[in-house]
């Protein structure tokens, strides 16, 4: 299977909340996770950052005032996905402790998850999209070596 080509920065805020999260996401696994979920080719900026800055982004621009797992910024769809994704590392690390996963599975789930959000996918528009939705992420984690992210 041909992969779209990716081009990707990997940040990561400084701080004691985010420091470990460097060896759970080599960019060469995040590239590939993130290459999987792209049907066009894609710029993209992966974001890992503490509680502060992913509570004040959501509340500046979710206007929910709490810190969030994955914040999807997409800019342009077509022809090439131009997006910033922000991961909360204390949220996914919660998140992934309350689900027994890895600390890997569950950034692999969101960066998939947010993939597919930078190319126009979304799941609060109806019952039938979240499903749809799920059941690509579905696919594409079971393609990557992944278990269904949704216990199914």
């Amino acid at each position: 299977m041909a992969l779209n080509h990716l081009s990707l920065s990997l940040q990561f805020a400084p701080g004691p909340e985010t420091a470990a999260h460097r060896t759970a996401l080599p960019r060469h696994r995040v590239a590939r996770w993130i290459r999987h979920a792209l049907a066009v080719d894609a710029e993209i900026t992966v974001r890992i950052v503490g509680s502060e800055e992913g509570q004040r982004l959501n509340r500046e621009f979710r206007r929910k005032d709490y810190a969030t797992n994955v914040l999807t910024f997409d800019y342009q769809q077509q022809p090439l996905a131009i997006a910033d994704l922000v991961l909360c590392a204390p949220v996914v690390e919660r998140e992934a402790r309350e689900q027994n996963k890895t600390l890997e599975e569950h950034y692999a789930h969101l960066l998939v998850h947010g993939a597919l959000h930078a190319q126009g996918w979304d799941h609060e528009t109806s019952e039938d999209d979240a499903r749809e939705m799920e059941a690509y992420e579905t696919a594409i984690l079971q393609e990557l070596g992944f278990a269904d992210p949704y216990g199914g």
